[in-house]
């Protein structure tokens, strides 16, 4: 359930603070009566922003599918890409 809290709760920073970090979940902030800001801990941050990256590019090997782009073995793919890195 989202957490909703006025604005002059931001004066207690530690409060905010521990429910972002305990829920890792956002924080919602309303100005008069209507949303204003989003607080959220780092962490929740980044794992929004990885999910974001995953889904672009799921959504770019989607697009390159459909293109018509050639598609690559697996096996192929992996072997290669342990040459790269692991010599």
């Amino acid at each position: 359930m989202p957490r909703i809290r006025p604005i002059t709760d931001l004066r207690n920073t530690t409060e905010i603070s521990e429910m972002c970090h305990e829920n890792h979940e956002p924080v919602f902030i309303t100005k008069n009566g209507y949303g204003d800001l989003v607080v959220m801990s780092i962490e929740a941050y980044e794992e929004i922003l990885k999910t974001i990256q995953d889904d672009l590019a799921i959504s770019d090997a989607e697009r390159e599918l459909t293109e018509g782009q050639e598609l690559l073995n697996a096996r192929d793919a992996f072997s290669a890409l342990r040459r790269k890195h692991f010599g």
